[in-house]
C-alpha cells in the first residue's frame, strides 16, 4: 500500500500508528498493493478553511474525506497492468478537534482518532451513512478494522 501521511499541526498524534492503520484498513478492504490514499493531520484553522470551501459549514471538523473514485464498498477495484495504481483520495484528520469531542463524549482519544481515520477511509471505499443500513454496516466495519489493531469504540 501506499500510504502517505503528513502531520502539518502541532497537536500530538501517533503519526506512525495511524499510518500502519491506513494500510492494514485497506488491506483488509482487499485493496490491490499498490492502491494510494494520502491522509493529512492539520489544525483546526486549516480544518475550517477546508470545511467552509468544500463542504460549506462553518468552523472546523474532525474528519474530512475527499474520495476519487467511485467506490461499491466490499468491491475492490483490480489493478490492471500498464495502469496507474488506484489513487482513493484524501482524508483530513484534525487531531485537536478529535481530542477536543473525545474529551467531551469521554472516550479515550487513541481510539477515537483512529476510529474517525477509518471513518474517513470507508468513506473514500464507497460506505455511506446517509440511511439506517448504510450507517450500521458502517459503524460494523469500523468496529472489525478497530478489532484487528486491539482497539475498541464506544
Amino acid at each position: 500500500m501506499n500510504v502517505y501521511l503528513s502531520d502539518e499541526q502541532g497537536h500530538p498524534a501517533d503519526a506512525a500508528s495511524l499510518l500502519a492503520f491506513a494500510e492494514k484498513v485497506l488491506q483488509a478492504e482487499r485493496f490491490p498493493g499498490d492502491s494510494e490514499l494520502a491522509v493529512y493531520l492539520v489544525s483546526p484553522k486549516e480544518m475550517a478553511v477546508y470545511n467552509e470551501r468544500f463542504m460549506g459549514r462553518k468552523g472546523p471538523t474532525d474528519v474530512l474525506a475527499f474520495p476519487l473514485e467511485v467506490l461499491v464498498p466490499g468491491e475492490p477495484p483490480r489493478s490492471l497492468p500498464g495502469e496507474p495504481p488506484i489513487n482513493l483520495g484524501d482524508v483530513f484528520l484534525c487531531p485537536e478537534e478529535v481530542e477536543r469531542r473525545a474529551r467531551r463524549e469521554q472516550i479515550p482519544y487513541d481510539d477515537f482518532v483512529h476510529l474517525l481515520l477509518a471513518h474517513g477511509i470507508l468513506h473514500l471505499l464507497g460506505y455511506e451513512h446517509d440511511d439506517e443500513s448504510g450507517a450500521e454496516t458502517m459503524e460494523r466495519r469500523e468496529d472489525e478494522l478497530l478489532d484487528l489493531i486491539g482497539r475498541t469504540w464506544q
